[in-house]
C-alpha cells in the first residue's frame, strides 16, 4: 500500500483548515492514522524503537510496550499548541524536538509500537459526544487493548477517568 501525503505533511502539520466539532476530531485522527504509518518506515523512529528495547526479552511484548512508554512519558515534554492553532507533528519532528502535545507523543508512541510489529490505534476521548479533549494510543497484546498514556506520569493500562466518550480510529 503506498500512501501519498504531500510534502508540506511530513514534518510538522498546522491544521488551520481543519472543521471545528467531531469533524474536525475525525479529520485529525485520520491524520494521524496517515503519519503513523509513514513513522513506522522512517529509519530514525525504527532505529529509537529497535534502541529502546534492544535488552529486553525475546518476545516480552509487555516490556517493549512499557519500554516505549516510559520512554515518550520520561523524554517527550508535554507542551501546548499554539494557542488557537491545532498542530500535529510527524513522529520524526517529535524525536528531534523531545516535545509535543498529546497527540504529537500519541503519534510518537504509535510509530514506536508499528515500527516493532505492534498493533496500535489512536482513542479520543471526551465528556460528551460533541466534546472530545484528548487522544491517546492503546496497543494490543495478546486479546487486550491497552492504554498507553504519556501525558500524565502514569503506568501502561491507565485509562483517562471522567470522559466516557470513546471515538477509535485503528492504525
Amino acid at each position: 500500500m503506498k500512501l501519498e501525503i504531500p510534502q508540506r505533511l511530513r514534518t510538522t502539520v498546522t491544521l488551520a483548515e481543519i472543521p471545528d466539532g467531531v469533524a474536525g476530531i475525525r479529520a485529525t485522527l485520520a491524520l494521524m492514522v496517515k503519519l503513523a504509518q509513514l513513522g513506522k518506515v522512517n529509519f530514525a523512529v525504527r532505529n529509537k524503537a529497535l534502541g529502546l528495547v534492544r535488552g529486553l526479552a525475546q518476545k516480552d511484548y509487555f516490556s517493549e510496550v512499557k519500554a516505549i512508554h516510559e520512554y515518550v512519558r520520561d523524554s517527550i515534554r508535554y507542551v501546548r499548541d499554539i494557542e488557537g492553532v491545532e498542530t500535529v507533528a510527524a513522529p520524526d519532528k517529535t524525536l528531534l524536538s523531545l516535545q509535543g502535545d498529546c497527540d504529537d507523543k500519541s503519534l510518537l508512541v504509535a510509530a514506536l509500537l508499528l515500527s516493532i510489529g505492534h498493533p496500535v490505534r489512536f482513542v479520543a476521548v471526551g465528556d460528551s459526544p460533541n466534546n472530545f479533549v484528548h487522544v491517546l494510543p492503546e496497543t494490543k497484546i495478546a486479546l487486550k487493548w491497552w492504554p498507553v498514556e504519556t501525558t500524565e506520569p502514569v503506568p501502561v493500562g491507565w485509562y483517562p477517568q471522567g470522559y466516557p466518550y470513546r471515538m477509535v480510529y485503528t492504525i
